[in-house]
C-alpha cells in the first residue's frame, strides 16, 4: 500500500514521459468510462430515460466551465509560481486562498438561482422534452452540485500540477467514473433515474478527494480568507475571462445541439452522447495527455526566454499527435461497428442503436486530429498568456457549428439527395433517426476549419515553423490511408469466419482488423524512417517510474515548472 500511495504521488518530470503517463491513467479512465456507458447502454438503450439524463448535465457543466476555466489550472499556474520566492509561499498561497474563496462564492449564488429558476431555464432550452420536465428539472438542480466539487478539485490541480504530480492529476477521473458506476449499480435500483446523479455527485466527491491530502499537506493548500484583494483578483480574470469565455462557447454549442437532438426522434439525445463520448476516448488518451503534459514545460520555457526551445517542444508535441491521431481515425472509421456494438452492444441497446451510434462516431472522429490540434496550440497561447486568438477562432468556429448543423439538419428534413446518400454510405437504410447525423456533421466541418485556423493563426505567436510538420503530416496521413485499407480488406475476411451473432464473433472482427492494420501503419512508419516512431520505442523501452525513483523520498516544498 506505501509503494502503491507512493507512486500516486511521485514526481514525474519530462514532456513524454508525463504524456505517456497522462495517458496511461486517462486509458483507465476511458476503459472505465466505456464501463459506465455499457451499463447504461445495456440497461436503457436509446431511450427517453437516457435523453433526460445527458440532457440534465447541460446546465451543470456550462456552469462548471464558466467558473473553472475562468479560475483554472492554466490560467493559474504562471500567476501562482511567480509569487514562489524561493521556500516562501505565503504570497502565492494568498492569492490561490482568495480565489479558493471567491470560486464557492461565487458558484454557490449563481447555483442557488439557477435551482430556483430551473423550470423555466429547462423548459426554453429543452422544448422537446416538455413532457418530462418534473423529472428533467429535478436531475439538473441535484447535478448542480457536481461543479462545486469539481471546481474545487481544479483549483487543488494547481497545485499537484505545479508540483508535477501527474498521477494524483490523473487519478482523479478514474474515481469520477467509479462514482457514477457505483450509482448505476446500487442507487438507480433503490432511487431510480435520481440516483444515477447521485452517483455522478459521488464520484465528484471522489475527485476532489483523491488530491486533498497531498494539498492539504503544502505550503500552497488554499484556505476561506476574508481578504480579497481585487487588484491581485483583477489580474487574474483580466487573463482568464477570455480563456472562460473560450471555454463556455463550446458548452454553449453542446447545448444547443443537445437542444436539436431534443426535437428530433426519442434516443437522439442518447445517440449522439454516446457517439460523442466514445470519440472522446482517442482524444482524450492522445490530445489531452499531451496539452496537459505540455502546458507546464511550456510556460517555464516562454518563462527563461527559451523560445527556440518552447517553438520546438509544441512542434515535436503536434508532430506525435499526428502520428497516433490519423491512425485511429482510419481505424476507427473502418471498424465502428464492430467496436460500438462491443462498448455498447447488450440488453436494450439494439441493431438500429448500434448502426446509428456507429454512423454518428465515425463522422465525430474524422475531426480528431483537430481536436486534439486544438487542444495543444490553445495551451500553448495560454503559456505565452494570449488568450484572445483562441477566443476569437473559438467564436468564429461555434458561429460556424450552428451554421453548418441546421445546414445538414435541414437537408435530412426535405430528404435530399445528399442526406439519401450519406445514410446509403454509412448503410442506415431503414434505420429511424438519421437526422441525428446532421449534429456530428455539423460540429466535424467546424471543427475541421477550427484546427486549421488556430494553427495558421496562432503559429508566430508562438514561434512555431509549420514547415517542420508538413513532412511528418503527410507520413503519417499516407500511413493512416495504408493502415485504414489494410484493415478493411482484414475485416471483409473476418466477417465471413467469426459470427455476428455473438459478442465474441464481433470483437473478434474488430479486434484482428484493427490489429493488422495497426502493424500496417507501424510497418510503414518504418519505412519512411519515422523520427517520432524512434521516439516512441526509446520511450517504450524506459521505465517510465523505476522502483528506486518510486521509493525516494519527495521533496513536498520543491518547485519546478
Amino acid at each position: 500500500m506505501q509503494q502503491v500511495l507512493n507512486m500516486v504521488h511521485k514526481e514525474i518530470r519530462g514532456l513524454h514521459q508525463a504524456a505517456y503517463i497522462l495517458a496511461l491513467f486517462t486509458f483507465g479512465s476511458q476503459i472505465l468510462a466505456l464501463i459506465r456507458d455499457r451499463l447504461l447502454a445495456h440497461e436503457f438503450g436509446a431511450s427517453i430515460e437516457l435523453d433526460l439524463y445527458y440532457t440534465a448535465f447541460r446546465i451543470p457543466d456550462f456552469l462548471y466551465v464558466l467558473f473553472a476555466s475562468t479560475l483554472s489550472v492554466y490560467v493559474l499556474i504562471p500567476f501562482i509560481s511567480e509569487r514562489i520566492k524561493g521556500e516562501d509561499y505565503t504570497k502565492a498561497r494568498e492569492l490561490l486562498s482568495q480565489i479558493f474563496t471567491l470560486f464557492i462564492a461565487g458558484y454557490v449564488l449563481i447555483a442557488s438561482i439557477a435551482i430556483v429558476f430551473a423550470e423555466p431555464l429547462v423548459q426554453f432550452l429543452f422544448p422537446g422534452f416538455e413532457t418530462y420536465i418534473d423529472a428533467l428539472v429535478l436531475l439538473v438542480r441535484v447535478l448542480l452540485l457536481q461543479p462545486l466539487l469539481l471546481g474545487v478539485s481544479s483549483l487543488f490541480g494547481v497545485v499537484t500540477q505545479l508540483k508535477h504530480r501527474f498521477i494524483l492529476y490523473a487519478v482523479g477521473p478514474i474515481i469520477y467514473n467509479i462514482g457514477i458506476i457505483l450509482g448505476l449499480i446500487f442507487l438507480y435500483p433503490i432511487m431510480g433515474i435520481i440516483g444515477l446523479a447521485y452517483g455522478v455527485v459521488l464520484g465528484a466527491l471522489g475527485h476532489l478527494c483523491i488530491q486533498l491530502p497531498f494539498v492539504m499537506g503544502t505550503k500552497l493548500a488554499p484556505r476561506v480568507t476574508r481578504r480579497i484583494d481585487m487588484s491581485e483578483i483583477g489580474k487574474v480574470l483580466g487573463t482568464s475571462l477570455t480563456r472562460a469565455l473560450t471555454l463556455s462557447l463550446h458548452q454553449v454549442i453542446l447545448l444547443a445541439l443537445i437542444g436539436f437532438a431534443s426535437i428530433m426522434t426519442v434516443g437522439s439525445v442518447s445517440v449522439f452522447q454516446f457517439a460523442f463520448n466514445l470519440q472522446s476516448v482517442p482524444l482524450a488518451i492522445i490530445g489531452v495527455s499531451y496539452s496537459v503534459a505540455a502546458f507546464p514545460f511550456l510556460a517555464q520555457l516562454f518563462a527563461e526566454h527559451k523560445h527556440e526551445e518552447f517553438s520546438a517542444s509544441v512542434s515535436n508535441a503536434l508532430k506525435h499527435i499526428f502520428f497516433w491521431s490519423l491512425p485511429v481515425i482510419a481505424l476507427f472509421i473502418v471498424i465502428r461497428a464492430q467496436f460500438v456494438r462491443v462498448v455498447l452492444g447488450s440488453g436494450e441497446f439494439d441493431w438500429d442503436d448500434t448502426r446509428l451510434t456507429a454512423a454518428v462516431l465515425a463522422l465525430f472522429v474524422i475531426s480528431l486530429t483537430a481536436q486534439a490540434v486544438h487542444l495543444l496550440m490553445t495551451r500553448a497561447l495560454y503559456a505565452v498568456g494570449n488568450t484572445r486568438i483562441p477566443l476569437l477562432v473559438t467564436l468564429f468556429s461555434s458561429s460556424l457549428t450552428l451554421l453548418t448543423t441546421f445546414f445538414f439538419y435541414m437537408h435530412f428534413v426535405v430528404g435530399s439527395e445528399f442526406s439519401q446518400t450519406l445514410i446509403g454510405i454509412m448503410r442506415l437504410e431503414g434505420v429511424p433517426g438519421t437526422e441525428v447525423l446532421a449534429l456530428s456533421l455539423g460540429y466535424t466541418s467546424a471543427m475541421l476549419v477550427h484546427g486549421v485556423t488556430i494553427l495558421l493563426v496562432g503559429h508566430r505567436k508562438i514561434y512555431l515553423s509549420l514547415k517542420t510538420l508538413v513532412r511528418p503530416l503527410i507520413q503519417s496521413f499516407v500511413a493512416a490511408l495504408g493502415a485504414g485499407f489494410v484493415s478493411y480488406v482484414a475485416l471483409q475476411y473476418f466477417v465471413t469466419i467469426y459470427t455476428n451473432e455473438t459478442l465474441l464473433g464481433v470483437f473478434l472482427q474488430g479486434f484482428i482488423a484493427g490489429a493488422v492494420g495497426l502493424v500496417g501503419y507501424i510497418l510503414m512508419q518504418a519505412l519512411f524512417r519515422s523520427r517520432e516512431l524512434s521516439e516512441v520505442v526509446q520511450v517504450c523501452r524506459k521505465r517510465l517510474i523505476r522502483k528506486e525513483e518510486m521509493l525516494a523520498p519527495q521533496d513536498e516544498d520543491h518547485l519546478a515548472i
